[in-house]
């Protein structure tokens, strides 16, 4: 899971929330809460599939073939500008907007045929969050984490905002429908 980027964590409610108890019992009822917190589901992998370097995602050298893929997709228009509609005329255009980005990428790795707008995707794929790859979408806005590593046209950290790019935080979603590629 991504870390929350720091302008968020104002905005986080409280993770516990234990009444008020004294002595031995409180203290039991506050570890075992921060224990369970702290647990990973079973399905973490144990070592992340991907990195950044710069700005630039780096594969783990054991990560599926299509996630390799799709991190050099990510890589090779990484620097184009935002351009809204770009990469639905053309695969390999002079700029991407959201869906565009997350289409060109889906694309390259052989999973997707023709590009999608981003209310689309809110239906595409398998519902839920994949474990190597999970799909935010809303009307307004898609974007997608690959390998634990955020896709976005916006709220990018790497210093450049104005198109595609990848970052090591993740953003707010509330309001996104959260869908995944099948076996992914």
């Amino acid at each position: 899971m991504l870390p929350i980027s720091p302008d968020m964590r104002h905005s986080l409610p409280s993770l516990i929330r234990t009444p008020r108890r004294s002595g031995t019992r409180a203290l039991l009822a506050g570890l075992a809460a921060a224990a369970a917190v702290m647990l990973l589901p079973a399905s973490a992998p144990a070592a992340p599939l991907a990195h950044l370097n710069g700005n630039k995602a780096v594969a783990a050298k054991g990560a599926p073939d299509v996630i390799k893929d799709m991190i050099r997709a990510g890589n090779r228009i990484r620097d184009e500008r935002y351009k809204w509609g770009g990469g639905h005329g053309d695969w390999d255009d002079t700029g991407y907007d959201c869906s565009g980005a997350v289409s060109y990428v889906l694309h390259t790795a052989g999973l997707l045929d023709s590009p999608l707008v981003s209310g689309d995707f809110m239906k595409w794929g398998r519902g839920g969050a994949g474990r190597q790859v999970t799909i935010y979408a809303s009307k307004e806005h898609v974007f997608m984490v690959v390998a634990g590593l955020r896709w976005d046209t916006s709220y990018i950290t790497d210093g450049d905002k104005s198109g595609p790019g990848w970052s090591e935080y993740m953003r707010p979603t509330k309001g996104f429908r959260v869908r995944h590629p099948a076996g992914l």
